[in-house]
């Protein structure tokens, strides 16, 4: 291949006088090959660019070995006449890298000069017009950090709870996971789906009270999510009545507070003399929220004490539920569960159904337990959501309705163990569903009825 650029096509004399000295050529003409000079053409106004094919030239690594690189190297080469062409037509000189006198071309008409850009594919390369990514600013890559599994029990988490701070859930959390990241959400289905989205690494939610019962609302969670129980906490609740600062007990009207914290305290309010209409609220902390940041003055709240801190209320009655003795029962739950060991007390909580008629098939499940000696501490019945309503034919009483029941039960051993594994393998061959919840550590922390907040405020510490 042979390429010729020139600025300026060369005159006659120039041409005489190659031909003459075969090794004389001007200093502003490339050539790639000893090929005869073309033919002479006009002289023109702009720089001309001639790219010859030649096959037979196929030095190694040279230009031009195939039709591919003389295909972009003319390319190339055109790029930068139509380029040089647009700057001579404008009149307007590209501004350079910074130093005037680097890159400038032959054509000093008017006294400037024309700076030299390189163009591939017909856009100018330059900082200066071509929109870079500045270095600073790529994406950081990926390290082993950031490929390692969660942290493990104990470290610091990122833990879902249901409420605003001060609520108990709040507690729960710190106590399940100290020095954790307490992440609130406003509906225990927000908790569920937090950890779901790797937003949270674990979540702490209530499922039973030891007056108010069991939150159904975390059972039907339980069985809709595919979260594991990895641990449970027990929580000592101590209410305590709390109003804006001056405000006496004859001045309120209503109390709010969650619905288990009223029904947990219903005759102490009622021994208190207070003639007040209790309104259900979805948080204890957040009840007292609402009175702190409304300014109700006939209004009280049902929350703890670390709550009549954080939003500057008074205690008007310390130690307000019914008994002394209340605990509240809290799970934690995780996307992975954790391997069952047999060196500690463990529980393990499943969910069953069953589509045959009677209820000798609920003793025959219990019975898988009794007869292996395993202590049940559980057991709650839900309606069935996919199949709420049971029909029984009689031909002669008629057509009977039945309620159909998911049931959740624990029981005090360890997956690990052979003797829990022969119950479930009995179980599943009496059941139509069978769902592990979780096999995990029992909480064993001793416990005392707080007499003070200030006992409630600090808790044993955890698994």
């Amino acid at each position: 291949m042979a390429a010729i650029l020139s600025s300026h096509p060369p005159n006659q004399a120039s041409v005489r006088a190659a031909a003459t000295n075969p090794s004389s050529h001007p200093a502003h003409q490339l050539t790639l090959s000893s090929r005869p000079a073309l033919p002479l053409r006009p002289r023109t106004r702009f720089p001309c660019v001639q790219c010859i094919y030649r096959p037979d030239f196929s030095g190694k690594g040279a230009i031009g070995s195939n039709r591919a690189d003389w295909l972009s190297t003319c390319a190339i080469l055109s790029s930068k006449v139509a380029v040089s062409k647009k700057q001579e037509e404008t009149d307007k000189p590209v501004p350079g890298d910074g130093d005037s006198n680097k890159g400038v071309s032959g054509d000093e008409a008017g006294g400037k000069l024309s700076p030299v850009v390189s163009a591939v594919n017909g856009h100018i390369s330059g900082s200066a017009t071509l929109d870079l990514v500045p270095i600073c600013n790529l994406p950081k890559a990926l390290t082993i950090s950031d490929l390692s599994p969660a942290p493990m029990h104990g470290s610091q988490l990122r833990v879902a709870y249901q409420g605003v701070p001060g609520a108990y859930s709040e507690a729960a959390a710190g106590r399940a996971y100290p020095n954790c990241e307490a992440i609130p959400c406003d509906q225990f289905e927000v908790a569920f789906q937090a950890v779901e989205l790797w937003i949270a690494d674990r979540a702490v939610l209530p499922v039973e009270n030891s007056l108010g019962g069991s939150i159904h609302r975390n059972y039907d969670l339980l069985l809709r999510h595919r979260l594991h129980i990895v641990g449970e906490v027990q929580l000592p609740v101590h209410h305590c009545l709390l109003c804006l600062p001056g405000v006496r007990k004859e001045y309120l009207t209503r109390v709010i507070s969650h619905p288990q914290a009223l029904a947990q305290c219903e005759h102490t309010l009622t021994n208190l003399g207070l003639n007040v209409a209790r309104e259900a609220f979805d948080d204890t902390a957040a009840a007292a929220e609402y009175v702190a940041t409304n300014g109700l003055r006939d209004t009280a709240a049902i929350a703890s004490s670390r709550a009549a801190e954080l939003y500057g209320l008074q205690i008007l009655a310390d130690g307000i539920q019914d008994d002394s003795g209340n605990v509240t029962r809290f799970v934690m739950l995780a996307r992975e569960p954790i391997i069952p060991r047999t060196d500690r007390p463990f529980k393990t909580s499943i969910v069953f159904a069953h589509d045959r008629e009677g209820t000798s098939l609920l003793f025959k499940v219990l019975s898988a337990f009794a007869f292996r000696d395993i202590s049940l501490t559980k057991i709650e019945s839900r309606p069935h959501r996919n199949r709420p309503i049971r029909l029984v034919d009689d031909a002669n009483v008629g057509t009977a309705k039945h309620f159909e029941y998911l049931f959740y039960l624990d029981f005090e051993a360890s997956m690990a163990e052979t003797r829990a594994q022969n119950a479930l393998a009995e179980i599943q061959e009496f059941t139509s569903f069978l769902r592990v919840l979780g096999s995990y550590p029992m909480d064993m922390t001793p416990w005392n009825a707080p007499s003070s907040p200030s006992s409630a405020s600090s808790p044993s510490p955890p698994l």
